[in-house]
């Protein structure tokens, strides 16, 4: 799929008391899990679980590719799984310590093989698209009742852009989740990586920068909510936990997803071992947990986002798997891409031209 940076640690009282307890360090999305999950686990293998969460994948690779991260499971997207497992960065798991691995969707094991053939180093935890989010009353109140919410158009034409200014704008702050929606934009193949693409995305993002109120991965969920923006280029998940906050709040605000029209960016983020963990015992335990089905529903009914266990659906509510949103239809799913990573020229061309994209200079 996520809000401010912090650390939390299930069952703080019982990890006190057992300060010699097995334990199992995990690193993953902030709010991307019920809570409650983690308490259960401990309860159920009586491993103290120390769960830290992040919110840019661009930080977990920081931390990967220095290597000694301390961490015994860690949940990178594809794209940055697949140069950390060339990077060596990860172990393959033991299957046979994974007996809930037959639970897994063969539908989206076949398109996590891209960064990870043959799934040998990860699971799937969640997928979903990136995509568009809006206060339906403020954007009608700004561009009309015809405002083009589900087409790249709105966040892409200046001239929508600058009045959607008036109300808030946030973006993500991912290179790799927003160049390839730039590029879709100016009619090119999302997964470009030349020269010549990255300054068609350039200009495209620049034509809008001054409209742009913040480039961050994880405030525009609560902003959404509250009403202090109208428009949020973020994951699916993050903006239906917004309309869902805002529903429950009874604010008046009513927040709506689409998967642009034109093309979305579909994402897995994908669960895995690092090569040093400290104990990869536990981190099987762990995973073994994550793929029992109810457990796996129980994390998709809290974050509003598809997973990747065929099992679980069974237990997902209604708002869940029934919202194509989450779990798409045909005639959407069609139009969903993937893209691969960047390679090391590439990446340091990208890097330069976000930082000018986010300076606006």
């Amino acid at each position: 799929m996520k809000t401010h940076l912090l650390t939390m640690t299930a069952g703080a009282a019982l990890m006190a008391s057992l300060a010699t307890a097995e334990e199992v360090r995990v690193y993953n999305w902030s709010d991307y899990i019920d809570e409650g999950l983690l308490t259960k686990f401990e309860e159920e293998t009586g491993i103290d679980l120390i769960y830290d969460v992040f919110d840019s994948n661009e930080l977990l690779e920081t931390k990967m590719l220095a290597g000694g991260s301390g961490y015994d499971v860690v949940v990178p997207t594809g794209t940055f799984l697949q140069r950390q497992i060339q990077a060596g960065a990860f172990q393959k798991l033991d299957t046979s310590k994974l007996s809930n691995k037959d639970n897994m969707w063969d539908v989206i094991e076949k398109r996590t093989a891209q960064y990870d053939p043959g799934n040998e180093y990860s699971i799937n935890y969640m997928w979903g698209t990136t995509g568009i989010g809006v206060n339906t009353g403020k954007v009608t109140e700004v561009l009309g009742a015809d405002a083009p919410i589900t087409s790249l158009d709105l966040v892409f034409n200046p001239e929508n852009m600058e009045k959607l200014s008036s109300c808030g704008v946030h973006f993500l702050d991912a290179p790799t989740e927003m160049i390839p929606a730039a590029l879709t934009y100016a009619g090119l193949d999302p997964d470009r990586k030349d020269d010549e693409a990255l300054a068609a995305a350039e200009e495209v993002l620049m034509a809008v920068r001054p409209y742009i109120q913040k480039f961050h991965s994880s405030e525009y969920i609560n902003a959404l909510a509250n009403g202090d923006i109208c428009v949020a280029f973020g994951w699916s998940g993050d903006i239906l936990q917004a309309r869902d906050r805002a529903a429950e709040a009874d604010n008046g605000v009513e927040v709506a997803y689409n998967a642009p029209v034109e093309g979305a960016l579909m994402w897995f983020d994908q669960m895995a071992i690092p090569v040093d963990a400290p104990n990869p015992e536990a981190a099987h335990t762990f995973l073994n947990f994550i793929m029992d089905a109810q457990n796996m529903a129980a994390a998709s009914n809290y974050v509003y986002y598809a997973n990747g266990n065929a099992a679980s659906k069974e237990f997902l509510v209604e708002d869940v798997i029934g919202d194509t949103a989450i779990y798409p239809d045909e005639a959407t799913l069609d139009k969903l891409y993937t893209v691969t990573p960047f390679p090391p020229r590439e990446q340091r061309s990208l890097t330069r031209m976000w930082t000018k994209v986010k300076s606006g200079t």
